[in-house]
């Protein structure tokens, strides 16, 4: 499996990246057909004073791809809220394939 962070105007500092890296073990865990994963994390700033932390991700994987992203004031938060949102996103892909996997094995069977 492939990582990839990158930051849009911000510095990816090693502790971010390690907390990234981290973080994203457990989704590796529960499904291991992981391609590649490609995190973008950014500040968007809607005005002077207001700074919205943004955390993207970009996971291919057999037979799916998954696109998300989170918004919060704190990037850790963000980070959090989207490494969450995918992890049931990934949860859910792998519950859906073994559905399958297991309607043909009952219909060969008949």
């Amino acid at each position: 499996m492939n990582l990839t962070i990158t930051g849009q105007h911000l510095e990816v500092t090693p502790a971010l990246r390690d907390y990234v890296t981290s973080k994203l073990e457990r989704v590796v865990r529960h499904f291991d057909q992981i391609i590649d994963i490609a995190v973008t994390l950014g500040v968007e700033q809607l005005t002077e004073k207001e700074k919205r932390q943004r955390a993207e991700v970009n996971v291919r994987m057999k037979g799916n791809a998954i696109h998300l992203d989170s918004f919060a004031d704190d990037l850790y938060a963000a980070i959090d809220s989207l490494v969450d949102k995918l992890d049931r996103q990934v949860l859910k892909h792998k519950e859906k394939i073994q559905s399958h996997q297991h309607e043909g094995i009952k219909h060969a069977g008949e």
